[in-house]
Order: structure tokens, then sequence, then C-alpha cells
């Protein structure tokens, strides 16, 4: 008797520790809309976006993400943006990563335009140093 109730707790738990444990670790401060966007390589680290800015201009995506720094202490990061198709597919080259300093508890903007106007979708990539 006593097995049968452990076995439906014992799946509920694992279910639930799965189900975090492929998730990624966003600022609570990056709006659930935002965090759709992201790809982080690694844990944030107190660097929240916390604004997305995206624009068709001349039939070519255009982007401003606002990052901002939490914490009190400067923050380096690398981040690159990856367009992608209708059926999510990368579009263009590819861009480099690219390094910028979020000094604490300041903001930075990043931009970044479409290479084609194949690109309908967008995935800002992030990797933030730890102290």
């Amino acid at each position: 008797m006593r097995t049968r109730f452990a076995l439906p707790a014992l799946c509920a738990a694992l279910m639930m520790l799965t189900g975090t444990a492929g998730a990624q670790l966003h600022d609570p401060a990056t709006p659930p809309a935002v965090a759709a966007k992201i790809a982080l390589r690694g844990e944030a680290n107190g660097i929240a976006v916390r604004e997305m800015r995206i624009l068709r201009k001349n039939d070519i995506l255009t982007v401003q993400a606002d990052l901002s720094n939490t914490g009190r202490s400067d923050r380096t990061m690398f981040y690159r943006f990856s367009w992608l198709d209708s059926i999510g597919s990368p579009v263009g080259d590819g861009e480099s990563w690219k390094q910028i300093s979020v000094l604490g508890l300041g903001q930075q903007t990043v931009k970044s335009v479409a290479p084609t106007s194949a690109a309908i979708d967008l995935r800002l990539e992030m990797n933030v140093q730890p102290r």
C-alpha cells in the first residue's frame, strides 16, 4: 500500500526536477516575452534584458536590446544576434561575438540589423562572465 503512493510522488518530483533543470537561468528582471528571444550560455549573472525593440524598416529587421546590470560590480559579457527564417533556420553567415562591459547598476543598449529580408525572427545569444 505504501509503495502505491510513493511511486506517483516520486514521478511527480522527477518531472518537476527535469522541467527546471533544462530551463535557462534568466535574471528575474527580464520579462518572459523578452526571455523567449534570449539564448543564454551559462547564467545571467546579474544581467537583465529589460526591453527589446524589434522593427522592420525597408523589409529588414532591426533590433535594440536594453541590458541592465542589477549588481554593483561591473560585468563583462559577450553577445551576438542569430537571425532566423520562417522555419527557424539561421539566415546569413552569422555574427561574430562582441564584447561589452556593463557597469555596476548601469545600462547598455545593443543594436543589430538582419543580414537579409528573409530573417523574420532572432535570438540574442549571451555569455556573461562570472565575477
